[in-house]
């Protein structure tokens, strides 16, 4: 019997948060490492080159994203989510044994593509199994899963370089994660298109449209601004991801203390997000995600101004905060304004827009790094970060069916 709920499905629940973290880890493996891995073994200086391997990574992940939405609602979502292993099983290969940066590139095109196909079914699938009332901390939790994997994946893998080298003991890590991602996928888990079809089956409107792009990018002030937002802090993640270590790095941290530093960001991002996520369920969507983008510019202008590694954890600490207060509740916001029957494609339009922020920053930041320096780059993220949370509380409403008045007060 198809029931609606987490208590409800909670089996199937936790075996796709175990999924995630497998997702989640895949890209973790390389978030510590290839940045100064690029320098050291395949000679590149200019940042925009070094920065190329996460442009092909947004590009790639984003296209996927939207692809994987509407294949979702054509064909069941666990034949996408296995396809998305599937796609994943060379990488850690081609990372490893890469005998020039153009292999690199072309592992993270092929991780971009499975973690487009792999990633947004575990986030439709959550969604179909929950119902409206618990969406924000489903969210949360599939967000916790993913991200918590990505620090302790870019944590081990940075430990193993600093200890081994680059190459190849660091990415025997992901050889077992994608083993594992593929046999759960392909063995133990359910689809949950027929649970969608019941939440559909239970509303009273009947809301089929076929203009699911233009309505989730532009033409709803709802969906346009969440859009938006997700690119943005994308944006940021991108710099985040390439700049960071390479910031550190010359504030003269060791590959160890690389690895604990970019593992902080999004160690406090993903455990933060089981309470934000639930938190979006009593106080509101919207002024979770404009505060939590303002917190994000805090944060990077924190990493910044510090020349610690004290200081350099509390502004990656804070990019974590306000980045958890974002990203659960923004895929919450989604399933509050979507209906059923176009909800996995608006969120495949969302999620091409917000990874689409990938190769926006990374290739924003390096050019901007090769003309103004890393500071001068980073500060300019940081600007348009605190924009995107102005835009958003200037022109988004309150989704959550039942907070309709601002946050912080309380629903009548």
């Amino acid at each position: 019997m198809i029931r609606l709920g987490l208590r409800e499905n909670a089996a199937q629940f936790s075996l796709l948060l175990l999924v995630n973290a497998f997702v989640g880890a895949m890209v973790g493996m390389e978030r510590s490492i290839l940045p100064p891995m690029a320098e050291a073994e395949f000679g590149l200086r200019a940042r925009a080159a070094v920065l190329s391997f996460i442009v092909v990574f947004g590009v790639s992940k984003a296209g996927t994203n939207y692809l994987a939405g509407r294949l979702s609602d054509r064909f069941s979502r666990k034949q996408v989510l296995v396809a998305g292993w599937f796609v994943a099983v060379p990488v850690p290969f081609m990372l490893m044994w890469a005998p020039s940066w153009s292999w690199v590139l072309a592992a993270n095109a092929l991780l971009g593509l499975s973690q487009g196909l792999s990633w947004s079914m575990t986030v439709i699938m959550k969604i179909d199994l929950v119902g409206s009332a618990r969406r924000g901390l489903a969210m949360g939790l599939n967000e916790f899963a993913g991200y918590v994997a990505v620090a302790g994946a870019a944590l081990a893998t940075g430990f193993i370089a600093a200890r081994y080298g680059f190459r190849p003991q660091p990415f025997y890590l992901g050889i077992a994660f994608a083993a594992a991602g593929l046999l759960l996928s392909a063995l133990a888990v359910r689809d949950t298109k027929a649970h969608a079809a019941l939440e559909s089956s239970l509303r009273k409107d009947d809301d089929k449209v076929r203009d699911v792009f233009w309505r989730t990018t532009l033409r709803d002030r709802n969906l346009s601004s969440i859009s938006q937002a997700g690119l943005v802090n994308n944006l940021n993640d991108g710099m985040a991801w390439g700049l960071f270590p390479l910031f550190f790095a010359a504030a003269h941290m060791n590959l160890g203390h690389i690895g604990v530093l970019t593992a902080i960001y999004p160690a406090v991002w993903g455990v933060l997000q089981l309470a934000t996520g639930s938190l979006s369920d009593s106080l509101g969507r919207k002024w979770l995600i404009v505060s939590g983008m303002w917190i994000q510019a805090v944060g990077i202008g924190a990493v910044i101004v510090s020349s610690s590694f004290a200081g350099f954890a509390a502004g990656a600490a804070l990019l974590g905060l306000g980045t958890a207060m974002v990203y659960p509740t923004l895929l919450a916001a989604i399933g509050d304004v979507a209906h059923p029957s176009w909800r996995a494609s608006s969120v495949g339009v969302y999620r091409f827009w917000r990874d689409l922020g990938y190769a926006v920053g990374a290739l924003l930041a390096g050019l901007a790094a090769d003309a103004l320096g890393l500071s001068g780059a980073m500060w300019l993220v940081a600007a348009l970060t605190f924009a995107s949370g102005l835009f958003a509380a200037l022109r988004m409403s309150e989704t959550h069916p039942q907070r309709s008045t601002p946050w912080p007060l309380p629903a009548r």
